[in-house]
């Protein structure tokens, strides 16, 4: 039931996006080009997906200039694009289009 309430936002949303948005990136960054409030869960929608080497699963860390915002999974990844969702935030922070992802890799 939450994927196919997850597939059909994730549809929705990415139509609603403008082209340009969606082709949006800076190099070795994943850009934040919408957040969609659903009933379920808010809904995160980067720019890069499958072609960019996302998997679903992957975590990233979302930030603003040096704020450490949020932290998300990507749940539904296509080739150009990918949906997320939050799984913890800052106290009194939002994620905004123009945020920027970068994966989270743990050393070791």
């Amino acid at each position: 039931m939450l994927r196919r309430i997850l597939q059909s936002s994730l549809l929705a949303l990415v139509a609603a996006t403008p082209f340009t948005a969606r082709a949006a990136s800076t190099a070795g960054s994943l850009e934040v080009v919408a957040v969609q409030p659903a009933r379920v869960a808010d809904l995160v929608l980067l720019g890069h997906g499958f072609d960019a080497g996302l998997r679903q699963g992957m975590v990233c860390r979302v930030t603003r200039g040096t704020t450490n915002i949020a932290e998300i999974l990507l749940v539904e990844v296509r080739p150009t694009c990918c949906a997320a969702l939050i799984t913890s935030l800052a106290p009194k922070e939002s994620i905004h289009a123009g945020d920027v992802a970068a994966l989270k890799i743990l050393k070791t």
